[in-house]
C-alpha cells in the first residue's frame, strides 16, 4: 500500500492513467477520493472519512459492501481454484436460476461485462434479422463500444461529449436515434426505416442520466410497435435486472423483450455480462450457429459464484420488497423536504433508485432533453457538500443513487438530515 492521503494518490495516478482513473465519471474536481475499503453501507477512504454509500459500485452491489455470505462463497472457490478455460458446474447452475427468473430468456450466453453483452445482443439481432440498422433511446447508454456511442449516457453526457473520437462515421451510421417516453417518434421512425431496423435497443428505466422511468404504457406501446413492425426488442437490463424485481424491469412493468442484457447484480460484485433470448434466436451463436461470440474469461467461477450467493439470497431474504419500500420513503422525504425549503428540483425514481435533479422550475425529468436542462454545477455543488457531510452520492448529475440491503432506517434518516442541511445551504 502507498501511504498518501488521495490528494497525493490522484496526483501521482495522473502521471499513469488518462484523467488519473480507470473509467471517466470517477474523476471530479478537485480530485476524487480514494477508497480503502468497504463494509455494508459503508465506503471508507484513505483519509479516514467514512461514507454512507449510495453509489455502490454503480449498482452492482445490492448487499452492501463485503457481504459475508457471498464473501466466504468466493473464498471457497477461489480454494478451488479462479479459472480454468472449460465448463463448470457453476455456469449451469446459475444459468437456470435466471432462465427461470426472466420470462425472455430460454437460453443464455456469459460475458465479462455489460458492454460485451450489448455488443453480442445487438450483433445477434443483426444476424438473426440479416438487417443491419438499429434503433437506440437518446442519453441510452449501452457500453462504450463505437456502435452505441451515440448521444449516450453516463461519463460521455457527464463530460459533454456524447459523441467518441475515433468512431468512424461507418459505425455508426446505422445507429438511429428516438427520444425516451415519446412512442409516436419510435413509430415514426419505424415507419420510414420498414424492412431495414433489426432491433430497438432500451433500457426500461434510463439509468445513466440519472433514473428516468418510463411513462405509463410506453413500454407496451414500445413493444407493440416492434411486433408490428417485425423487429427484435432489446431491453437492457444491466441496472434494473435483479434491482426492481428478480425477473428485472420485464417482470415489473410485464412487457417481455426479445433479447434481454444483464450484468452488474447477476455478478455479486464481480464483472459479468449475459445476454439471453429465446432458443430460436440463441442458437444463432458459436459454436451452434454463425454468429461469433467468445471470450477467455467468459464464465470465470468467481463471478459465477458470487452471483449465485447473491441471487440466493435475494431470493431467501425478500430483499427487494425491502430495497423498494425504502426507496419510496427517501423520494417521498426528499419530495416534502424540497417543497418545504422552496427549491426547485425534481425527485425521480424507481424502486430502490433516486436522484435530486435540479431542473428548470422543478419540472418533470422525463428523457434525455430534459436531463440536459439540468443545472450540473449546482449537483456538483450538492454532491460535495453531501460528501463532507458524509454521505457518498456518485459524483454526476447522471447518474443513479442507489440503496443496498444493508442500507438501514438509521441510515436513511441520517440521509435526509444530510440533504436538509445541504439543500437549505444551497
Amino acid at each position: 500500500m502507498i501511504d498518501m492521503g488521495s490528494k497525493e494518490l490522484y496526483e501521482l495516478a495522473t502521471r499513469y492513467m488518462p484523467g488519473g482513473v480507470s473509467s471517466p465519471v470517477r474523476a471530479y474536481k478537485p480530485y476524487p477520493f480514494y477508497a480503502r475499503g468497504g463494509r455494508g453501507s459503508r465506503i471508507y477512504d484513505v483519509d479516514g472519512n467514512e461514507y454512507i454509500d449510495y453509489c455502490l459500485a454503480y449498482g452492482p452491489l445490492i448487499l452492501g459492501h463485503a457481504h459475508e455470505e457471498v464473501k466466504d462463497a468466493v473464498i471457497a472457490q477461489l480454494d478451488r481454484g479462479w479459472l480454468f478455460g472449460t465448463p463448470h458446474e457453476g455456469e449451469i447452475e446459475l444459468a437456470k436460476r435466471i432462465i427461470a427468473l426472466y420470462r425472455s430468456i430460454e437460453m443464455l450466453r456469459f460475458v465479462n461485462t455489460g458492454s460485451e453483452a450489448t455488443m453480442a445482443g445487438i450483433r445477434l439481432a443483426r444476424g438473426f434479422t440479416g438487417r443491419n440498422k438499429i434503433i437506440k433511446i437518446e442519453g441510452g447508454f449501452h457500453g462504450a463500444h463505437d456502435g452505441v456511442l451515440v448521444k449516450a449516457g453516463s461519463g460521455a453526457t457527464t463530460f459533454g461529449i456524447p459523441d467518441s473520437r475515433g468512431v468512424p462515421r461507418d459505425m455508426v451510421k446505422n445507429t438511429l436515434q428516438v427520444s425516451f417516453n415519446d412512442a409516436s417518434q419510435l413509430g415514426s421512425v419505424l415507419e420510414a426505416n420498414a424492412g431495414d431496423v433489426a432491433a430497438v435497443i432500451i433500457e426500461p428505466v434510463m439509468g445513466n442520466v440519472g433514473p428516468i422511468p418510463p411513462e405509463d404504457g410506453y413500454l407496451d406501446e414500445v413493444r407493440r410497435l416492434t411486433r408490428e413492425h417485425d423487429v427484435l426488442l432489446i431491453f437492457d437490463e444491466v441496472i434494473t435486472g435483479f434491482r426492481l424485481a428478480p425477473g428485472g424491469a420485464q417482470e415489473y412493468y410485464n412487457v417481455v423483450p426479445d433479447i434481454t442484457i444483464l450484468g452488474k447484480i447477476a455478478g455479486g460484485g464481480f464483472p459479468i455480462g449475459i445476454v439471453g433470448a429465446r432458443r430460436s434466436i440463441m442458437e444463432l451463436v458459436a459454436p451452434v450457429g454463425g454468429v461469433y461470440q467468445a471470450g477467455t474469461f467468459s464464465g470465470n467461477p468467481v463471478t459465477i459464484t458470487a452471483g449465485l450467493k447473491t441471487i440466493e439470497i435475494l431470493e431467501r431474504d425478500n430483499v427487494l420488497t425491502r430495497l423498494n419500500a425504502l426507496g419510496d420513503s427517501i423520494r417521498a422525504a426528499l419530495r416534502d423536504l424540497l417543497h418545504d425549503a422552496g427549491v426547485e428540483a425534481y425527485v425521480s425514481g424507481v424502486g430502490s433508485m433516486f436522484k435530486v435533479f435540479f431542473s428548470p422550475s422543478g419540472s418533470a425529468v422525463k428523457n434525455y432533453s430534459d436531463a440536459l436542462r439540468c443545472d450540473r454545477e449546482r449537483y456538483m455543488r450538492l454532491f460535495h457538500k453531501m460528501l463532507a457531510g458524509g454521505v457518498f452520492l456518485p459524483p454526476s448529475q447522471f447518474e443513479t443513487n442507489f440503496i443496498s440491503f444493508a442500507h438501514t432506517d438509521e441510515d436513511i434518516e441520517k440521509t435526509i438530515e444530510a440533504y436538509k442541511s445541504c439543500i437549505t445551504d444551497l
